[in-house]
């Protein structure tokens, strides 16, 4: 499983790259904040949701703590997405919020 810390998402994002990122976290949990740009598709709805994403891209996934998303990044990486888990979730991110 590919991973990446919050603080190289966030060097990403400030570097300007453009990222899909996933939010895997319940809405509650969204609504109190998260990275700027992010889809919130919980982590029960991912199975459903998946056929709205693109194969060709990468996505990396989020939650609160980089363990949801990480059950979410080996899922998908099982039907063959280009997933990257952050470690640490929004409890390691400095980053902005929206």
């Amino acid at each position: 499983m590919k991973q990446l810390t919050a603080k190289e998402v966030e060097t990403l994002l400030n570097e300007g790259k453009k990222l899909n990122i996933i939010d895997v976290r319940e809405v509650d949990e969204v609504a109190a904040g998260k990275i700027p740009g992010a889809v919130n598709i919980t982590l029960g709805l991912v199975e459903f949701r998946m056929h709205e994403l693109d194969k060709s891209q990468e996505y990396i996934l989020v939650c609160r703590s980089g363990a949801r998303s990480g059950r979410a990044t080996q899922f998908l990486e099982s039907y063959g997405f280009n997933v990257i888990n952050m470690t640490g979730g929004m409890l390691a991110w400095e980053g902005k919020v929206e």
